[in-house]
């Protein structure tokens, strides 16, 4: 078994698909609209199932925002140059919600970014990259 896809409900799916690839650099994969059930479905990534795990942004006609709830934690993506990488994301308009630096308790460099949704994505430096296909400076 492997992990296809991540779903976020979204309340503006082309502020959210412009967020993940002009802010993150993923790539608009395929949308669906299904006017009949009132939804439209974006799927975004590094790469395609069933090789690359993809996040599913689902926007519902007429709502424009969602309860967060308390149970969400965060997406991660790796990267290898942190410092360069929340540059980028702060010269493409993303919000850096935690600057790099050490975990607490540990030594990984993390950084943190919020979507426009208010969905967290963890930034996580990785010199080889081992935490999977993401941002590269």
């Amino acid at each position: 078994m492997r992990i296809l896809h991540t779903m976020f409900r979204v309340g503006n799916l082309e502020r959210s698909i412009e967020f993940y690839t002009k802010v993150l650099g993923m790539k608009l994969l395929r949308t669906s609209d299904n006017p009949e059930y009132k939804y439209t479905l974006a799927f975004l990534g590094y790469g395609s199932n069933p090789d690359h795990a993809e996040i599913e942004l689902t926007y519902n006609y007429g709502v424009d925002k969602y309860e967060m709830g308390t149970a969400y934690g965060h997406i991660a993506i790796s990267t290898e140059d942190i410092y360069a990488t929340c540059e980028q994301v702060r010269a493409a308009g993303g919000n850096i919600t935690r600057e790099p630096g050490p975990v607490k308790g540990g030594s990984t460099v993390i950084a943190f970014i919020t979507d426009p949704d208010g969905y967290k994505v963890e930034l996580i430096e990785r010199a080889d990259n081992a935490g999977g296909a993401g941002l590269t400076s």
